[in-house]
C-alpha cells in the first residue's frame, strides 16, 4: 500500500475460507406460473418423506450425520428446529416419525458457505473482557471483529473474530473455530425486527448473522460496530448495517448482548432510505448523532431523539479533492480523541477507485469541520489491487489504543488486512 510512512502494515491477512459453513434454511418454491396454494411444494417433498419406511429413514439419516457432524455441533438439533418451522406450516408433519421429523427437518435445510467467495470490510471495537494489566493507554489491547463474508448467490452475512494488538506482537488474531453455528431466529414484530439466538456458540468466531428478513434477502452488508456509553456509563454494543433485498438498499441497527443474542431493527426516517450510517459513540448535546450519506455523494451530519429514526440532516462533508470527486462515506463510527472526532473517510475517484482519507470534528460541535486530509492516506497499491471488485480499500470500523490507530480494512471486496498509525502523524496530514 501506498503511504507506508503513515502507516505500519501487517503482514497478516484474512482470507475467505470455503470450509466454515453454517446451516441455513431451505426453502424450495414452484415458480409462479406453478403455484398451488393447496398443494404446495413443501407439502409435495413432506409427503414423500412420510411414504419411506423407517429402515430408509434411518439409512438417510445417518448418511447425512456421517457428512456433517464433524463441523456442525448439535446437528439433530438444527434439524428438529427446522422440521418445527415446517410443522407450523403444514399439519400434516405431525404423522412423520421421530427419525421422520428429523429427515424432514434436514430436507429443508442447507449447508451454507458463507465466506466462500469473499471476506472483508473488517469494523473493530474493544473486546468486552480486557486483560486486567493492561490499562486504556499501553500494553496490549483486546478487540472485537466483524467482517463481510460472501457465500453463493453473492450474499452477505456477517461473521465475527477476536484478536489483540500490542506495540511489539503488532496485530495477532485468535484461531477460527472450525464450527459455525447455526442461530435461533425470533421474530418480534412485523416491522422486521428481528432476535438472533446464538446459545450455541462456543465463542464469538462461531457466530454468523445470515439473510433472515424480506429486507435483508441479498445481504447484510458492512457492519458498522460501534460501543456506545449511554449517559449514565452503561455500555452497549450497536451496528450500522446496510440491508439489501436485491434491488433496494436501506440502513438497520444491530443491538449486541454479549454477542451470544443480537435484535435486528430496521431504521425509519427519510436517512434510513440509504447505506452507509454509522453511530457516535456517545450522545452529543443529549442527542443520538449519526453519519450518513443519503445524497449518495456527501458524508451528511444527523441528529435524533430516538435511536432508531432518523429525518433530516446537513451535509457535513462534500467531495473537494479529485481523489474524492466521485463520491464520500465514511468508514466507520467517529473516534473521539483529544483533539475533536476523528473520521475516517472514503473517496471514490476515477475508474470507481476508491482511497481513504480522514477528517477531523469539534469536540462539542460536530457539524464543524477542523480539518481535512487533503491526499489519500491509503489507496490501492499496484501489487494488492485486484479482486472481486478491484481497486477499492475500505473499512467500516477502527479503534484508538492510547495515541495509536488501529485500523483494519478489506481489499478489492476479497479480503481483510491491518494497518497501524500514530494518530500525531495522522494529524500532521491535515489542513
Amino acid at each position: 500500500m501506498s503511504h507506508a510512512s503513515l502507516f505500519a502494515h501487517s503482514r497478516l491477512h484474512l482470507r475467505p475460507d470455503p470450509s466454515r459453513t453454517v446451516i441455513r434454511p431451505f426453502s424450495p418454491e414452484y415458480p409462479d406460473a406453478f403455484r398451488d396454494e393447496a398443494h404446495p411444494r413443501v407439502r409435495n417433498i413432506v409427503e414423500h418423506v412420510l411414504a419411506l419406511d423407517e429402515r430408509t429413514l434411518d439409512r438417510m439419516y445417518d448418511r447425512m450425520v456421517k457428512s456433517l457432524a464433524d463441523r456442525h455441533r448439535d446437528l439433530e438439533g438444527i434439524v428438529q428446529r427446522r422440521y418445527e418451522q415446517i410443522a407450523q406450516r403444514l399439519p400434516i408433519c405431525a404423522q412423520a416419525s421421530d427419525k421422520g421429523r428429523l429427515v424432514i427437518g434436514a430436507y429443508f435445510s442447507e449447508e451454507y458457505s458463507f465466506e466462500a467467495a469473499a471476506l472483508f470490510n473488517p469494523s473493530i471495537v474493544p473486546h468486552p473482557e480486557q486483560d486486567e494489566e493492561d490499562g486504556d493507554t499501553g500494553g496490549t489491547i483486546r478487540f472485537l471483529m466483524s467482517l463481510r463474508g460472501i457465500g453463493e448467490g453473492h450474499i452477505s452475512s456477517v461473521t465475527f473474530r477476536t484478536g489483540r494488538w500490542s506495540e511489539a506482537s503488532g496485530f495477532v488474531m485468535d484461531d477460527a473455530s472450525g464450527n459455525a453455528v447455526s442461530p435461533r431466529i425470533e421474530k418480534v414484530s412485523d416491522d422486521g425486527s428481528t432476535s438472533i439466538i446464538c446459545e450455541g456458540s462456543e465463542n464469538v468466531s462461531e457466530t454468523v448473522l445470515f439473510p433472515v428478513t424480506d429486507s435483508q434477502r441479498q445481504g447484510i452488508e458492512d457492519l458498522r460496530l460501534c460501543r456506545f456509553v449511554e449517559e449514565d456509563g452503561t455500555v452497549e454494543y450497536y451496528g450500522t448495517y446496510t440491508a439489501f433485498d436485491g434491488r433496494d438498499a436501506r440502513s438497520e441497527l444491530l443491538h449486541g448482548t454479549g454477542f451470544k443474542s443480537f435484535d435486528m431493527r430496521p431504521l425509519t426516517g427519510s436517512a434510513a432510505a440509504a447505506k452507509g450510517m454509522a453511530l457516535f459513540p456517545r450522545r452529543i448535546g443529549g442527542q443520538y448523532v449519526m453519519l450518513g450519506r443519503q445524497d449518495n455523494e456527501s458524508i451528511w451530519l444527523l441528529r435524533s431523539d430516538d435511536l432508531y429514526h432518523w429525518d433530516g440532516g446537513a451535509k457535513l462533508i462534500s467531495p473537494q479533492y479529485p481523489w474524492e470527486f466521485a463520491q464520500m462515506g465514511n468508514c466507520g463510527s467517529p473516534i473521539e480523541i483529544a483533539e475533536g472526532w476523528l473520521v475516517l473517510t472514503h473517496g471514490v475517484g476515477m475508474v470507481r477507485n476508491y482511497c481513504m482519507g480522514a477528517a477531523l470534528l469539534d469536540r462539542d460541535d460536530p457539524s464543524k469541520v477542523l480539518k481535512r486530509t487533503p491526499e489519500p492516506i491509503l489507496k490501492p497499491s499496484a501489487r494488492e489491487r485486484d479482486g472481486y471488485v478491484p481497486n477499492v480499500v475500505y473499512s467500516c470500523g477502527s479503534i484508538v489504543h492510547g495515541r495509536t490507530l488501529l485500523m483494519p480494512y478489506g481489499v478489492a471486496d476479497n479480503f481483510a488486512s491491518f494497518a497501524s498509525c500514530a494518530i500525531d502523524d495522522l494529524l500532521a496530514r491535515m489542513e
